[in-house]
Formats: structure tokens, sequence, C-alpha cells
């Protein structure tokens, strides 16, 4: 398989151009740009949800080297508006590939660009920060996209957790003996069973399939749920998920949280559900210049540190935390707030992900940790 020659031309918000080649899709495609540092991993940023609106350029060299295969989606379909590459593989070579990774941009209408200068993009990005940007095959005068570019919404304020959800309530039911999932001999939940409903703000599927490899039978419901049909369910534990956009738009998936504090199930959250649990309990968010984006992020605290895999371009403001708060992990890059919990409460969260896929394998111990927190509340009710 050849690649295409055809034109393409990427465009920033403040005008910036760069001229190059189009894989995938042809078209046009509008996206907050931004970057992403892992060597692998590729087809799970592609189809992670928290990507939704978003353009991303890869800071590794040349993707498409293993092609794509069904195992490795982290959802249905790829989630990005857009990707950007110095150099793509046409001809995979991995004995699980299906089909190469511009074969798959393509069934999906994705449009990318490749053989542009991505050094210069990333650091253009880093120094100025994120932005909008248009990736196309089909208007190459650099002023006529740009005006598309400028009409576009920014990130900020934006709610697009309604276009990732879940749509129906499902229960996890794929099996956890696959032969290619990281499966650490899992002694953290002794053969018992818990119910776990997960509000889905766009969730990973390797999440789910880390807490059913810990013994939990996992209930996924969309972000819009209140919290009474939530606790029809009798969950041991609240999960809130990942997902993209601007974490204070997400005001039916807060409310829901703050119902369900009062209930004193355990809670864990990742990522946008981290933000959320946050944001119920009263802190405030920001956005970050250019995020955390990549496979190998320090967290930690008092001398422990944990190599992490991250994807946000919001954090909480650690000043705003109440005092009942306390943070268990920050960014060692940035010291922005990486980890919280609750003093008295069973809840506790991360602005990282856990579960990888991509990424180091360093903090699975927090699905076992939510085991043992659900534990904990089991028998306290049933000394009651």
């Amino acid at each position: 398989m050849s690649i295409s020659t055809q034109p393409a031309l990427l465009v920033l918000a403040d005008g910036t151009t760069y001229q190059g080649l189009s894989f995938g899709a042809p078209g046009t495609t509008i996206g907050e740009v931004v970057f992403n540092t892992g060597m692998t991993g590729y087809q799970e940023v592609l189809t992670d949800p928290s990507y939704c609106g978003q353009i991303v350029t890869f800071t590794y060299p040349e993707l498409g080297n293993t092609g794509v295969n069904p195992e490795d989606e982290e959802s249905i379909q790829p989630q990005v508006k857009g990707a950007i590459v110095r150099n793509i593989c046409p001809r995979p070579s991995n004995w699980r590939s299906t089909q190469s990774l511009s074969e798959y941009l393509k069934e999906h209408k994705i449009p990318g660009i490749y053989a542009i200068d991505t050094r210069a993009l990333t650091r253009k990005i880093r120094t100025v920060g994120v932005m909008n940007g248009a990736i196309s095959t089909e208007i190459l005068d650099p002023n006529e996209l740009l005006e598309k570019v400028q009409s576009a919404p920014s990130m900020a304020g934006l709610n697009l957790v309604q276009e990732v959800t879940t749509r129906e309530v499902y229960q996890w039911c794929e099996p956890t003996n696959l032969d290619w999932e990281f499966s650490p001999s899992v002694s953290g939940y002794g053969g018992e069973q818990f119910t776990v409903v997960a509000l889905d703000f766009g969730v990973k599927k390797n999440i789910l399939r880390r807490l059913a490899s810990y013994g939990c039978r996992v209930v996924i419901v969309p972000a819009n749920t209140p919290a009474a049909e939530i606790l029809k369910y009798n969950p041991d534990g609240i999960f809130l998920s990942n997902g993209p956009g601007d974490p204070v738009t997400v005001t039916e998936g807060i409310e829901t949280t703050k119902e369900l504090l009062k209930s004193s199930k355990p809670v864990f959250g990742i990522c946008m559900g981290h933000q959320v649990l946050g944001l119920a309990l009263g802190a405030d968010t920001f956005k970050l210049k250019f995020g955390h984006r990549g496979l190998n992020h320090p967290a930690g605290l008092q001398q422990q540190v944990e190599i992490t895999s991250q994807n946000h371009g919001f954090a909480i403001d650690s000043d705003s935390l109440a005092t009942e708060v306390e943070i268990t992990h920050l960014n060692l890059n940035d010291r922005t707030v990486a980890g919280l919990r609750h003093k008295s409460l069973p809840l506790f969260s991360v602005q990282y992900h856990p579960e990888a896929s991509p990424g180091p394998h360093d903090a699975d111990y927090l699905f076992e940790r939510f085991v043992q927190v659900m534990r904990d509340a089991r028998k306290v009710k049933a000394s009651k």
C-alpha cells in the first residue's frame, strides 16, 4: 500500500500554517490541537473518548508500524477529530494487525496530515499554549481555512461528555482472560464480587477490564443518570470515569456526584471523574496551558513516585480544596494536583490513568485500593 501524496494544510488559530500531505480520510476537520509524547499506543490514544474534539499531534516521529487491530480499541471508534504525524508507515508489521493506520482512519472518516515538522509544532504549543486548528485537503487557502478555525468554539466551556457517554445502561461482560491483556496475579478481592456503577463521562474499555479483573460486576450508566437511579442498583461503590471537555460544564454529573456523596458509598474517580469529584466537593478547576498527554509523567508525594499515563487539559485548583480534602499526589513536572482523597469519607481520585493502555502499570494498585475500600464499607454495614 502506498500513502497518498495529496496536499493537506494545517492552520492554527493564530494564523500559523503547515503544508503537508494527507493520510486517512480527505476533507476538513477542526479541533483543539494538542500533543502526545507517548512512544507507543497510538491506537489507544486515537480511540480514547477523552480526546473527543481534539486533533492530536504525535511527537514520536513515525506512526503506523504495527497497524491497528480490534483488541486495542478503547472505544468503538476513533474519537479524535484528526491526527498529525511526522511520518506514516504504509505497510504495518505485526501479527495482530488487521489493517493499516491510514485505512483505519479513512474508514472512520478521520483526516490526518503528515510530512510536517511536528517538533516545531510541539514547541509552539508548549510556548503559546493549545489552540484550535484545522486540517484540510479541500481548503488550501490559509486565509479561508483560518476563518473557519476562528469561528469554532474554544474547549473552555465546551461540554463534550454528552457526545461520548453511553445512551443506554449496560453491564461489562468481556472475558477477563484474554492472552494479550495485562493480568497480574490479582489477590486483592479474595473471590468476593462487588457491584460498581460506573458513571460514563467517556469511559475507556481498559478501565472496565481492570475493575472486572478485581472482582467487580460493573454496570455502566449514562452521564446524566440521577443519583436515585444509581442507588437502585445497591452498588458497593461508584466509579467516575474519564472523559473530554471542560469539567465545569458537566453540571448533571457534578450534581449527581453531590447526591451520591450523601450515601457514603465508596467513590473512585479517574481524570474527568477526578475533576468532577473535586467540583462536587467544592473545588475549582482551571485550564492548563498545554495539558499533560503522555506515558511517563511522574506523580507522587513524600518521596514516593509513580510513572503515569496522563491525558487531560484541565486541573483542580489546589487552593480551592476544602480542609477535609487532602492531596495524595502531585504532578511532579508542574506541581498540579494529581490525586486527592477525603479525610473521613471513602472517596479518592487521581488525575492520571492507572489502567494504562497505553502506559506503565505503576498505579494499578489503585483498583485494589478501591476494592479494599468497598470491602471495608461492606463490613461496617454488616456490623450495624
